[in-house]
């Protein structure tokens, strides 16, 4: 049997648009939930700091391979201070110096892969 090379190439194209729209899809549901702990003043070496954390929780088949814990001043645009653990091990930041008449805010994203095949998503987390 001998089919048209047009039907052969729209049916290729077909095909292709219809793979590139389901990589791009977002799941449903996150793919990881994570403990965000909100920002608290500890001692540091003799100095007190600002600290927050950022672990993962439950994952529904995916795997956790990056966390970031960042902390700053709420009304600073500055970057603030991060720390990042890969895995499933918990991200701690510490931010100085700590000044008592200010407000403090965390955030961070959590990273797994998920589905098959393995794709990555990340989901942002904030305090």
């Amino acid at each position: 049997m001998i089919r048209s090379p047009m039907f052969l190439a729209g049916a290729v194209v077909l095909t292709l648009a219809v793979s590139a729209a389901m990589a791009c899809a977002e799941p449903s549901t996150p793919a990881c939930s994570y403990r965000l702990s909100p920002p608290q003043v500890v001692q540091l070496s003799g100095t007190n700091a600002v600290t927050a954390t950022l672990s993962p929780a439950a994952c529904d088949h995916s795997v956790a391979y990056l966390t970031v814990a960042r902390g700053q001043l709420q009304s600073s645009d500055g970057p603030g201070e991060c720390q990042q653990q890969n895995g499933i091990l918990t991200a701690q930041v510490f931010y100085q110096p700590y000044r008592p008449e200010a407000a403090y805010i965390a955030t961070g994203p959590g990273c797994a892969n998920t589905g098959n095949p393995r794709q990555p998503v990340s989901s942002r987390w904030a305090r």
